[in-house]
């Protein structure tokens, strides 16, 4: 039993420890298999007081489930007197009273609780005044008796209290859970406690070998690593230890990451927290949180102290509608004091990371409080090489798969998309019951996540998936005929996403600024689609409604915000004052005049309509190669580059296996409307007058 009782105590000694050192840390001051025997006595005690209870109920039951049925007295006279009572045990508790328990010479008919049964035994209460009496009846009679003294008064009161003790216990299990529920592990009146986790080095598996694409932000923070191992190395030139670094950069770019590399490599206690930890429904909690956690930092020094999404307590003060005593704002006070204060903070380095730079407050961004602000951007084609290179270790790779391709190919992914695109690839492969992941699985995992699933089982009919060819030809034909445009990478018109057709382009190398003939060429290209329909159906449609949107805000920036406008100059016009609490672009300064407002409108729907005209010049002079390209991807429903390539050079793909929806695809794109006819006559007759090739026009 007490073996038993020994390693139920063990077990749970240790899932405490793993809730209070944030999930399986252990205590850095315990060796491994030291016993808390403070839990041990508790789980005995426990145990003990459980048994003693069902020994104290089993004896009640025993005591109540007893054979001799209880007569009045006026029936134990009677059988007192007739003499039929043999002999008797009486016995003496300790409430002045004698249970008198007689055994009758022979079985008797006797009425009890209305009912006549035979007895021989039978049980009686006779008080303290009238048992002397009794005693000398017994001897006249020649009653064989006995008394003994049995004590049951503690049973008497444990069965009094035991109710009040239930009560009072299911009162505390209530209010321990309460406690749990609303204060975490340390109880209901400690919410000023910090929720930070101390991060063990067993527990973090993650080094700097496992990050990849950002070369600057690893540098940056191995030298804080440096700083902590080796201080006197920089001390000795008067350099002081960084008081914080700051990680920038968009969503899923491995701010997150870099930060479990550093608890990885740091070698010294390292605590991790949410800013969204520190505010509590309780007014006051958050600002008593931050003095906490630096508590436990200075005692732990030299330790690092990671903040994720630290713009949740880090907004800028005096923004929106909160006041003075806004509740992040108190809490935002104690942080700027707690890290660079009237006390100083010597050995506690912080680390925070956010996506939204723009809405901290200037007060912690200044030295002193975080000396250095790294930016993770995007990863460049060498960094996604490596990323990919980093999520496939584990993964068996097919000979045909490289990653230098799908780098160049995923331009923009954040590492986070590279991660999900493997993940996706591996889940495709094992799907095909394949042994390793191949490149089109690749390839198939890249569609999906840069251009969304196929929605195959979407039902479309023969004149609409015509429609949305001619579109996504027009889109190709336009990007290959201009010089600036990025080459087509693919198209396809099986639905994916939310849209019923999608070309991607595949830029030949990383861009960081764009040109004027660059922007240009995207708003011509994007409108390819809307000037592909007008040409041959002679009708819009609300296929283009994202191509225009696109075009639209492109102009606009490049007359508002680029200073690309012959007319308007070198001018930004309009400034935005985003309100933090109210959200962005709500009160937009207008600093122009209603006159350089109508300008701008002209500008904007100068490019815009010239660039429309440009698309649909390039459509009509390559008529015959808008439908060649059509029909071919009506056929096939996918054309990568190589096979447009292949089309406009005049050779011929390899023969798909038709069926009767190919040919119905073939005839409908074989009927020519008559004013596309016209136009293709008239563009012969120009080439025959100017002595030119039809398709070099």
């Amino acid at each position: 039993m007490f073996k038993e009782l020994y390693m139920a105590a063990k077990n749970d000694n240790k899932k405490a420890n793993n809730r209070n050192n944030g999930g399986g840390d252990k205590d850095p001051q315990k060796p491994d298999g030291d016993l808390d025997w403070t839990k041990v006595i508790k789980t005995v005690i426990s145990w003990g007081m459980v048994i003693v209870l069902a020994v104290i109920v089993m004896q009640f039951m025993k005591s109540g489930n007893t054979a001799a049925p209880n007569v009045d007295f006026n029936i134990y006279e009677v059988l007192l007197q007739d003499n039929k009572i043999e002999s008797a045990r009486i016995i003496k508790t300790d409430i002045n009273d004698y249970n008198f328990e007689g055994t009758l010479k022979e079985e008797e008919r006797l009425k009890i609780n209305d009912v006549f049964t035979k007895v021989k035994k039978f049980n009686v209460t006779l008080v303290e005044p009238v048992i002397e009496k009794q005693v000398t009846i017994w001897q006249e009679k020649g009653i064989n008796y006995t008394f003994v003294k049995e004590s049951n008064e503690w049973l008497t009161v444990i069965l009094g209290i035991l109710p009040w003790i239930l009560i009072i216990g299911v009162w505390v299990i209530f209010m321990r859970r309460m406690q749990s529920g609303a204060g975490g592990p340390k109880g209901l009146f400690n919410f000023g406690k910090s929720r930070a986790k101390l991060i063990s080095e067993s527990q973090i598996k993650v080094t700097f070998k496992d990050v990849a694409g950002a070369d600057e932000a690893k540098v940056e923070l191995e030298e804080i690593i440096e700083f902590l191992k080796e201080p006197t190395k920089f001390q000795r030139l008067g350099g002081k230890i960084p008081r914080g670094v700051l990680l920038l950069g968009p969503p899923g770019t491995g701010k997150t990451l870099l930060a479990r590399a550093v608890a990885g490599e740091a070698g010294v206690p390292f605590f991790s927290i949410s800013g969204a930890d520190f505010v509590e429904m309780f007014v006051g909690v958050g600002a008593s949180r931050v003095r906490d956690l630096f508590e436990q930092g200075k005692k732990s020094a030299p330790c690092i102290i990671f903040i994720d999404e630290i713009d949740a307590v880090g907004r800028h003060r005096g923004a929106g509608l909160g006041g003075g005593h806004d509740e992040r704002e108190q809490t935002l006070n104690a942080l700027l004091v707690e890290m660079d204060g009237f006390e100083q903070n010597s050995g506690v380095i912080i680390i925070a990371a956010t996506n939204r730079p723009d809405v901290l407050d200037p007060a912690l961004l200044r030295p002193g409080r975080f000396d250095r602000q790294v930016v993770v951007d995007r990863p460049d084609v060498q960094g996604r090489e490596g990323i990919l290179k980093v999520h496939t270790r584990k993964i068996p790779l097919g000979t045909d798969v490289d990653l230098k391709v799908m780098a160049k190919g995923t331009p923009g992914l954040a590492g986070a998309d590279l991660a999900n695109m493997v993940n996706e690839a591996a889940l495709l492969a094992a799907r095909k019951n394949k042994k390793r992941v191949e490149m089109e699985d690749f390839e198939e995992a890249k569609d999906k996540v840069m251009m969304g699933m196929e929605r195959k089982s979407l039902i479309i009919s023969e004149e609409e998936k015509k429609l949305t060819a001619y579109h996504e030809i027009g889109h190709v034909l336009v990007a290959r005929m201009i010089p600036e445009a990025d080459p087509v990478h693919k198209v396809t018109i099986i639905p994916r996403g939310r849209a019923l057709g999608v070309t991607t382009y595949l830029p030949v190398d990383e861009k960081h600024t764009y040109s004027r003939e660059y922007l240009e060429a995207t708003i011509t290209y994007a409108l390819g689609g809307r000037a592909a329909e007008t040409i041959i159906f002679n009708r819009y449609t609300t296929g283009a409604g994202n191509d225009i949107e696109k075009a639209t805000n492109l102009a606009r920036k490049m007359v508002c915000e680029w200073g690309m406008s012959d007319k308007l100059g070198p001018l930004a016009y309009g400034q935005n004052e985003e309100e933090i609490f109210l959200g962005r672009e709500i009160t937009k300064h207008k600093n122009y005049s209603e006159k350089i407002a109508q300008e701008i409108d002209d500008e904007i729907k100068s490019i815009v309509m010239s660039c429309m005209v440009r698309a649909e010049k390039i459509l009509a002079e390559n008529i015959e190669m808008l439908h060649k390209l059509s029909l071919e991807l009506l056929e096939r429903e996918i054309l990568d580059g190589d096979e447009i390539n292949k089309i406009m050079q005049g050779e011929d793909l390899p023969p798909l296996k038709k069926n009767s929806q190919a040919d119905g695809n073939q005839d409908a794109a074989a009927e020519i409307p008559d004013h596309v006819k016209k136009l293709m006559e008239e563009k012969k007759k120009r080439s025959d007058d100017n002595n030119e090739p039809a398709e070099n026009a």
